[in-house]
């Protein structure tokens, strides 16, 4: 298989798809890899070392899109990038259809077979391509509220840890999954106090285990205005995979909380947990409503670029390596994780949360692809691996 690693381009993205070390386990497979010049320039990885690893160096982002069976990137293709998708092309990223009908028209329209990270998911419910990039990001949670506390940037110019003779601050953490559980961490590792809240009697008793000094409640609205009205900070890590988020913080809730308090929403890949909520970016991460600084910036693992590039890959190379070898329908049929991961089928929407955000027509992908395959409407080509 023709496998392309094309250069991000969204605003202040550095990651990368592959590694050299990824690229050269896909060579050693007996795939071709298409590396576009520069592609791991932003993680630290040269082009030489893709070079050496087996990879052939594509001097524009056209040739990689052109030439390939399979695109494997970091973030979903914006704009610029969905004139060179092409029918019966695998894409594998991440993608969050359901935040963004705009984006869900323009791969449905490319015929494409899109595969999404964030919707991969193991029998235990787990969700390993979201893993890594959600410790990422609920670690660096904590961090950025933290920094945007302070007063020069319209926060309440609380330390969170305080010092000796003063208060410390309160951390609110919106969902227990792995980026609250993150956040939660890096909060009381700083010495604040914590609440986490989440929906999940179990995950609770699990979180009170592990995080004996955080304070672990019931997610609902009597909770939640209770404990954002003296927040410091506030961290929404709520996932519903491959849905939108519920706004948990509305609009009118904002006037109870403190002036100069921080929301942090990492949900915003999703829509956001908050109402008032939009995306932003590292250059220009913040901005206040009603007095309350809000941080929205929809790829945050972005600012550490090498950590997350080596951690992505290592979640999604054994993925990358099954479609190559198999092709993607036999890996599909034959991996019910990667099945969940099937968004989209030439055309057609194949994850029930995205049809269901956008009132599309849903199609059971087993179904579908079973239909496709006796039709011969793939055009021949199930199969692109070395098997």
């Amino acid at each position: 298989m023709k496998i392309g690693v094309p250069k991000e381009i969204k605003t202040n993205e550095n990651r990368v798809g592959v590694t050299p070390a990824g690229v050269e386990a896909l060579v050693s497979a007996g795939h071709s890899v298409l590396v576009q010049n520069g592609a791991g320039d932003g993680s630290g990885f040269d082009v030489q070392e893709y070079y050496l690893a087996g990879a052939s160096i594509m001097t524009t982002a056209e040739s990689v899109w052109k030439l390939s069976d399979m695109i494997i990137k970091v973030k979903e293709p914006i704009a610029p990038e969905w004139p060179r998708m092409k029918k019966d092309q695998v894409i594998f990223t991440y993608f969050h259809f359901a935040a963004d009908r705009t984006l869900t028209e323009a791969h449905l329209k490319s015929g494409a077979t899109c595969i999404a990270y964030e919707t991969v998911e193991l029998p235990d419910h787990s969700l390993p391509l979201l893993v890594p990039m959600s410790e990422v990001a609920g670690s660096m949670a904590t961090h950025e509220g933290a920094k945007y506390l302070e007063k020069i940037y319209g926060g309440r110019g609380i330390l969170l840890g305080g010092v000796t003779g003063t208060a410390r601050g309160k951390v609110v953490v919106l969902g227990g999954g792995i980026v609250g559980l993150n956040a939660a961490k890096k909060a009381l590792g700083m010495g604040a106090s914590v609440v986490i809240l989440d929906a999940s009697l179990p995950r609770l008793r699990y979180l009170r285990d592990i995080l004996p000094e955080a304070e672990g409640l019931v997610s609902n609205r009597e909770n939640i205005l209770k404990h954002i009205k003296d927040a410091d900070l506030v961290i929404g890590g709520v996932l519903i995979p491959g849905a939108a988020a519920p706004k948990l913080i509305r609009h009118e809730d904002l006037k109870t909380m403190k002036p100069g308090a921080v929301i942090v929403d990492v949900a915003i890949d999703q829509g956001g947990c908050v109402e008032t909520m939009r995306p932003t970016t590292h250059k220009d991460p913040i901005f206040l409503v009603d007095g309350i600084v809000h941080y929205g910036v929809a790829n945050m693992p972005g600012a550490f670029p090498r950590t997350s590039t080596i951690a992505l890959t290592n979640a999604t190379l054994p993925y990358a390596l099954e479609l190559a070898n198999k092709g993607w329908i036999a890996a599909v049929q034959q991996n019910e994780a990667l099945l969940k991961g099937l968004n989209i089928i030439s055309g057609k929407v194949t994850y029930k949360a995205v049809a269901e955000a956008f009132g599309l027509h849903y199609y059971c992908p087993k179904a579908l692809i079973q239909t496709m395959t006796r039709n011969n409407d793939f055009g021949g080509l199930i199969r692109f691996g070395t098997e």
